[in-house]
């Protein structure tokens, strides 16, 4: 059964069962206080308290042999891979996103997105392995200030799932991996922290649901 819950990841994961998820996909926080123009913002982006706990349960909950995603912020790549690495993860993979339009500039415009794939023991190679670099598709950021499109996530889910295997994203924001999960027949849990968003998700899931039984 899917479900979206709302509440402290680490807290949320610390009650599931060993070896329980078949996947992992997720957009933690990148640790760099983002706020958007209209002033929304992301829980935990200030602090890396968290970072190691949740890779923590991420990897205890993962089934052996299986596969994780994550995105993360490329300048405090340090704080993550550390933390994956102490955890038990393997890294496997590297994602880039290339996006047609720079969402910041500083020294350099940044057009891309990037994320890892980490492994829990040893996972069989998919059929047919994705491309490395991949095109974004812009969200309008409508639900979320750092939404995913649900157009990169299907390939993910589809590449590295079975139909019927259950997806989780502890980071889960409006619910884009969730949306993802469900079009493309996997089970799903997603866990979000800020009210907000977790209502914005029920919302979405519920309008996916009502459009499907159309």
């Amino acid at each position: 059964m899917s479900r979206f819950m709302h509440g402290d990841s680490v807290q949320v994961m610390g009650g599931f069962p060993d070896n329980s998820i078949d996947f992992i996909l997720t957009d933690p926080p990148y640790l760099v206080g983002f706020k958007d123009r209209s002033g929304r913002s992301i829980a935990n982006d200030v602090n890396s308290e968290w970072v190691l706990p949740a890779s923590q349960q991420m990897y205890r909950v993962l089934k052996t042999n299986s596969l994780a995603v994550s995105f993360y912020g490329w300048n405090r790549v340090d704080i993550f891979m550390q933390a994956w690495k102490a955890a038990g993860f393997r890294v496997v993979g590297h994602l880039v996103f290339t996006k047609p339009y720079a969402s910041k500039s500083a020294f350099v415009g940044y057009q891309h997105e990037s994320a890892y794939v980490l492994a829990k023991g040893r996972p069989a190679l998919p059929r047919n392995p994705l491309p490395d670099v991949m095109p974004w598709q812009y969200t309008g950021n409508r639900h979320h200030p750092t939404e995913k499109p649900v157009s990169i996530l299907r390939p993910l889910i589809e590449s590295f799932t079975q139909p019927g295997d259950l997806v989780l994203d502890p980071f889960a924001g409006s619910g884009s991996t969730c949306v993802a999960a469900d079009q493309c027949g996997r089970r799903w849990i997603g866990i979000e922290l800020m009210e907000q968003y977790h209502t914005a998700a029920l919302r979405r899931l519920g309008e996916q649901r009502a459009a499907r039984a159309a």
